[in-house]
């Protein structure tokens, strides 16, 4: 690494324990985050139905899905445009405002996808204008998750950050659980012809309304701590921040990619697709897939809470490096069972979406990993880049590797980036690094 990781200190604030202010916060972060973040990713639950309204009748199925994926990836290419412009002026003019304009940017497209025409009655612009929502999307999300981080980390208190962090990653995943819940729903009540024709509609019409109030909702948030003070001392970085993100803390940015790698596996495969593969590849009812899904999306929301509380007490790089080998070990003990039949299917996904929790982890890692006049932009550019790399890659070329080297293969994929991660801890402790917990 180019340049040395050195944890920064978030606020000075010195008390431990949580006020009802901080509370109030968190929850408000917390559940504006979790609607958004359902915009954004119900559409993978209804891949199925989208490839059958939004490309030619005569195409193979397998090359519409796949194609179906590559619109969701372009979601996550759009996301450092979103993610360095919000972050830039987060930077300079404050996180609150940024944090709201992302909502705002996710709900109009997500309505829009709703009330699309599909194939059959425009041709070729339909797939282009889902296109084109899915993109709005990626920007807008660009801009949310890691200036959420930023927010709940600047406003939080001493020896509380790991917490608050793991806070909004898990209220972020509640959205996962709420697409899924959506999924599970339509899927156990509409017939799958009514899917297919017009049931795929509901949830983002559904998510369009969830937008607006989350909007709402932020309205009751306050400036963090951190900017306020930087505002008042006129510290705010004076050059362009990504600028001096990328001049000075190349060591930052690569630390916080290799762990952001390992986030973006276990939530792509283990949650978003995973429904839709166990379908194909093990024959899981589409009822038991979505269902187990809820339950595992469930668990991942206690999970990063469970590894935000362990954050604060051991430390994230120790934190990081132990639910990383057992994240690994479930994977692969989930997959197994599935190969077999699947007898225990529910328990282990179960176990599994719990483990995943251990992406809670990595935003405490990547916000003390940059000094607050310009945290904003180096956890957006890292945070951003790693995702649309990644992110984008990972849903097309499981989906492929999957139909032609094995149905194994999405637990590979996600143990090589738990490695990675393992590795990035590692080196976090032996070089002591990260032994000492970011204050705040």
């Amino acid at each position: 690494m180019s340049q040395a990781f050195t944890p920064t200190p978030l606020t000075t604030t010195p008390a431990p324990t949580m006020t009802g202010r901080d509370i109030q916060t968190l929850l408000l972060a917390s559940l504006g985050g979790a609607l958004e973040f359902y915009d954004f990713v119900v559409f993978v639950f209804f891949a199925l139905p989208l490839s059958h309204q939004f490309f030619p009748p005569g195409m193979p199925p397998w090359l519409a899905q796949l194609q179906t994926y590559a619109i969701f990836a372009a979601g996550y290419l759009a996301r450092p445009l979103g993610g360095i412009v919000m972050a830039h002026f987060g930077d300079r003019q404050g996180r609150k405002r940024m944090f709201t304009l992302s909502v705002f940017l996710m709900a109009l497209p997500t309505l829009a996808i709703g009330l699309l025409p599909v194939y059959a009655s425009i041709g070729v612009m339909a797939p282009l204008l889902l296109l084109l929502m899915r993109v709005i999307q990626g920007v807008a999300i660009g801009g949310e998750v890691p200036g959420a981080w930023v927010f709940v980390a600047e406003h939080a208190r001493q020896g509380r950050v790991g917490f608050a962090c793991a806070c909004l990653t898990s209220g972020l995943t509640v959205g996962i659980l709420i697409g899924s819940l959506t999924a599970a729903w339509i899927s156990h009540h509409l017939s799958p012809d009514d899917v297919v024709h017009w049931g795929w509609r509901l949830p983002f019409l559904l998510g369009g309304v969830f937008g607006f109030i989350a909007v709402w909702l932020r309205r009751w948030l306050s400036e963090t701590p951190v900017f306020a003070e930087l505002r008042a001392r006129k510290a705010l970085s004076e050059e362009l921040p990504l600028r001096t993100v990328l001049a000075g803390h190349g060591g930052s940015v690569v630390l916080s990619m290799a762990v952001t790698w390992m986030l973006t596996a276990a939530i792509v495969v283990l949650i978003l697709m995973l429904p839709t593969l166990i379908q194909k590849s093990f024959g899981i009812a589409p009822d038991v897939a979505f269902l187990g899904n809820s339950i595992a999306a469930f668990c991942l929301s206690v999970g990063c809470l469970a590894f935000g509380w362990l954050v604060d007490r051991i430390g994230a790089p120790l934190s990081l490096l132990l639910g990383s080998l057992a994240l690994v070990a479930s994977t692969y003990a989930l997959f197994g069972d599935l190969a077999a039949g699947g007898a225990h299917f529910l328990p282990l996904y179960a176990l599994t979406g719990f483990l995943v929790g251990t992406v809670g982890v990595v935003p405490t890692i990547m916000v003390a990993a940059f000094p607050a006049s310009i945290r904003y932009s180096g956890v957006s550019f890292a945070y951003n880049v790693a995702y649309a790399v990644f992110g984008a890659s990972t849903a097309p070329l499981i989906q492929y590797l999957g139909s032609r080297v094995g149905h194994v293969m999405p637990a590979h994929y996600v143990a090589l980036t738990a490695v990675v991660s393992v590795v990035a801890a590692l080196w976090l402790l032996v070089t002591g690094k990260g032994r000492a917990q970011p204050t705040g």
